[in-house]
């Protein structure tokens, strides 16, 4: 049995809110995800690699503001990646062997929902990793990464980081959506109660591997549109593409800072 609009003023307004975009950003929206479409054509043309990660807190809206850069973006050139667990053999395998089979071949973007960092901040903290192993990963993402920039791939880190109270009431709204309850993991029922353990691992990843070549860059989510549009705005001002237009602003730097 289906509910008509009308019937349920509460269904209604959550319907409403689940599938709308907030009005004061659908220019603005409109006119980046144009911009975006021709970075991904000078990208195909040009055969060069894009690799945009996302990582950040649970319900820091990561997964989101990868549906908005891919929206409107031809599938036949962009990929999205969320690994799961890894396997029985990958777990015998190097650590980062899994996310290098997912780079960006020639011409591709890929966005990462989750990476390699996963080991930076959730695999400690959840207790998914040994501490050599974390201390092992420390000491070689530096030198992977710079070994992709080195060949030639585009690298950008994106961390979504939201406030506590803001985390509690996604993970509560989350609960009571029947769209959005696959999204409640085992770590997001904890990551209220594991805060202060996931701020100190942040702050070690941030200090540690913010690098100059490939620095991270931190995104306020209490807002979820204007931390899309601003990380959609970071990328289309960092790169140049045939047809960049010249009313493209930077983002606002109280919503996306460099970390330092």
């Amino acid at each position: 049995m289906s509910l008509k609009k009308g019937e349920d003023k509460q269904f209604d307004e959550d319907v409403l809110r689940h599938y709308g975009v907030n009005p004061d950003y659908v220019h603005e929206l409109y006119f980046l995800q144009v911009e975006l479409l021709k970075l991904q054509k000078h990208i195909h043309e040009q055969g060069q690699r894009l690799a945009i990660l996302f990582e950040g807190r649970d319900t820091a809206g990561k997964g989101s503001a990868i549906a908005r850069f891919s929206q409107f973006l031809n599938p036949r050139h962009y990929r999205i990646v969320a690994l799961g667990k890894p396997s029985e053999e990958e777990r015998g395998q190097w650590y980062f062997q899994r996310y290098i089979r997912q780079l960006p071949n020639a011409g591709e973007m890929v966005f990462f929902d989750r990476s390699w960092y996963n080991r930076a901040v959730v695999e400690p903290v959840m207790g998914f990793c040994t501490q050599a192993q974390y201390e092992l990963f420390m000491q070689q993402v530096n030198t992977m990464e710079r070994m992709l920039t080195d060949d030639g791939i585009i690298l950008v880190k994106f961390w979504f980081s939201i406030d506590a109270e803001v985390q509690r009431s996604r993970i509560e709204d989350r609960l009571s959506s029947p769209l959005k309850q696959w999204k409640v993991s085992p770590v997001d029922l904890l990551a209220q109660e594991k805060w202060d353990a996931f701020t100190a691992y942040k702050a070690r990843m941030f200090e540690h591997t913010s690098t100059e070549v490939n620095p991270w860059f931190v995104v306020k989510g209490n807002e979820r549109e204007r931390a899309r549009i601003a990380a959609i705005r970071h990328v289309l001002h960092q790169l140049d593409y045939e047809g960049k237009t010249e009313k493209l602003q930077p983002p606002s730097m109280e919503i996306l800072q460099r970390h330092h």
